[in-house]
């Protein structure tokens, strides 16, 4: 038999074909699952990453731990995937969603095992996923964005897998979240909206965690351009400029012949007047305040000072709009059209130092749809440990206010799920009935991870949990991590939105059937890990493949 690979191959290339493509690729994806399988739930582990640089993370998130671990493997890639979407669609979840995946292939390997074929899995699978979707659907419970209690707790669930201290200012932090998100919360067309962009988080290492507060407006990074202007402003008419308050150069080349001094000085005198001109237009609109985009000329900045207008310069694009959103103001391109229609209004406007560095703090504004959380904490990896927290948790309150559906924790939903698909496989029959269960089985993997998390016995709980759950009965519960045992999460009140579970098994479902139809990976010569060297679109250099 004539070996066609070998010459159709470029010298030193790698393949690797059939069943043993797929085992290591599903060794891959179920070692990817199994590294940050410890970090699920309040009991679970942290992870140090430590960079070729030596720049050090300590984390809980899942999104960031695959991130910063820098994986070379192609299938490993398309787990970390996994992680990503979930955290971009969702903001949470991002390690039950890899768990989740780990356990959907390695059940998989245990079928091919049995000779069943990879599309028959597939087709399981995707029976599976339709059916579990369909369940949760129906499990979930309607919440709406007043209901602050229920919002409440998925805070606070979010983010007691963090170790971002005690339980005092995780409740803190919760609020502040629900508090933001019902600030930004907007209804169209009858549906709710949430973007999360419009809130920003500013963090600086110092004081303590209990010291991150919700501002009611906008936090600028920047200072006041001038020591003659006032540091403080009470009912501030905030004017936002998109155009640089300076003498605008021409674009062409231009020459200016000056040949007396006389000359000179009226040069500067009109430059002046133009300046004045400018300043003077930004007083008849009233005006107590300015934000600008661009560059602030020093002698605009003197007649500023002179007129009492407090200004900032070099503010963010993303910045202006929030604080358009926050005061109400409208951003202008050009001074000359500023009118007092354009100002927004903001109950105070100060700068204050916070560590050493001046911000500029717009707040108390009256209905502000873009707010600030300022994040305080002992050191630099607090600080970003908590601002990761209140990402995910964000994530969470934003994705039940949207969908307006949530599910108990605890892993009591994936059992229920569980023990509702093993019963659907039984009606399917044929050889999907094995996958289908597999899938069923695959679900139990996150409350026996909550489980050995908290040092419980795995095996007891999850038949303890199973009997609950018999006959579609005992839906709520789950594992109560914190004392070692069973309960019902819904008196608990552990709840998570019904989107993450959603998103989670679809990002899993997807990713396991996409590296199941996988039978061939080839190796370009010179690849790195399986992996063509990093010409174009991820092609080897040379054109050769």
């Amino acid at each position: 038999m004539t070996k066609v690979s070998g010459d159709v191959m470029p010298e030193g290339s790698n393949r690797i074909i059939g069943r043993d493509a797929m085992r290591i690729n599903i060794a891959i994806g179920y070692a990817v699952a199994n590294i940050i399988k410890t970090t699920l739930g309040p009991k679970g582990m942290d992870k140090m990453l430590v960079s070729e640089l030596g720049d050090i993370v300590i984390t809980n998130d899942g999104a960031t731990i695959l991130e910063e671990m820098n994986v070379d493997h192609p299938a490993a890639k398309l787990m970390v995937e996994i992680a990503k979407t979930q955290d971009k669609e969702v903001g949470d979840g991002t390690t039950t969603s890899v768990v989740l995946a780990g356990n959907l292939l390695k059940k998989a390997g245990d079928l091919l095992d049995q000779s069943i074929h990879p599309t028959t899995i597939i087709k399981g699978y995707e029976l599976a996923a339709i059916k579990a979707e369909e369940l949760l659907s129906a499990l979930g419970k309607d919440v709406t964005p007043e209901d602050k209690e229920i919002l409440l707790k998925i805070a606070l669930i979010s983010m007691g897998s963090k170790g971002i201290g005690s339980d005092q200012e995780k409740k803190k932090i919760s609020e502040l979240v629900v508090d933001a998100i019902s600030k930004v919360a907007e209804k169209k067309d009858g549906s709710i909206y949430v973007d999360t962009d419009f809130i920003k988080i500013e963090k600086k290492a110092g004081g303590d965690v209990m010291d991150t507060e919700l501002i009611n407006g906008v936090l600028i990074d920047k200072e006041i351009v001038n020591a003659g202007m006032p540091k403080s402003l009470k009912d501030g008419k905030v004017a936002l400029i998109d155009s640089a308050f300076e003498i605008e150069k021409t674009e062409t080349d231009a020459k200016i012949e000056i040949t007396s001094p006389d000359q000179l000085e009226a040069f500067l005198k009109q430059e002046e007047k133009m300046l004045k001109d400018m300043v003077a237009q930004v007083k008849a609109s009233g005006a107590t305040a300015v934000f600008c985009q661009k560059g602030i000329d020093d002698l605009a900045q003197h007649h500023l000072a002179k007129e009492g207008i407090l200004a900032v310069r070099r503010v963010k694009k993303s910045d202006m709009e929030k604080l358009a959103r926050a005061t109400g103001a409208k951003v202008v391109s050009s001074i000359s059209e500023l009118a007092d229609s354009d100002l927004g209004s903001a109950g105070r406007i100060e700068e204050k130092k916070v560590s050493g560095e001046a911000m500029v703090f717009v707040r108390d504004c009256s209905d502000p749809k873009s707010v600030t959380i300022f994040v305080r904490g002992g050191t630099d990896h607090v600080v970003s440990e908590v601002e990761r927290a209140i990402r995910d948790s964000l994530g969470a309150v934003a994705s039940t206010v949207e969908v307006g559906k949530y599910v108990t924790g605890g892993g009591s939903i994936e059992m229920a799920l569980s023990s509702a698909i093993n019963e659907y496989a039984i009606e399917i029959g044929g050889r999907e009935q094995l996958a289908i269960q597999a899938f069923a089985e695959s679900l139990e993997s996150i409350p026996r991870t909550l489980a050995e998390n908290a040092g419980m016995d795995s095996i007891d709980a999850l038949v303890s949990l199973r009997n609950k759950h018999k006959d579609g009965k005992g839906e709520g519960f789950g594992v109560n991590v914190l004392k070692g045992e069973i309960s019902d999460m819904t008196e608990l009140g552990v709840f998570e939105p019904a989107k993450v579970k959603t998103q989670a098994l679809s990002s899993a479902t997807e990713t396991t059937r996409l590296i199941l139809r996988i039978d061939d990976i080839i190796a370009s010569k010179g690849g790195k890990g399986g992996m063509p060297p990093g010409g174009p679109g991820g092609m080897p250099m040379g054109g050769e493949y």
